[in-house]
């Protein structure tokens, strides 16, 4: 999938564990942990929104589109 999760890399500049975050934004561990590691097809705009002010950041902090030229041919 050409959506890479850098949740993670956040978590670590803030000091922020991610069980905590989770926890604030009201999501499982479970769920957190699928999230940091790319396993959901989707996320909430909502869930995106509170991260990111917890986290005082953007959504392109936590997120990143990586170009995959075998996905832009299914488009074709």
């Amino acid at each position: 999938m050409p959506i890479n999760v850098t949740l993670d890399v956040m978590l670590a500049k803030r000091k922020k564990r991610a069980k905590d975050l989770a926890e604030q934004i009201g999501l499982s561990e479970t769920q957190m942990s699928q999230l940091r590691n790319g396993k959901v097809k989707g996320v909430r705009f909502e869930t995106i929104s509170k991260i990111c002010f917890i986290l005082e950041c953007q959504p392109s902090d936590i997120l990143e589109y990586i170009v995959d030229e075998n996905d832009m041919n299914a488009f074709n």
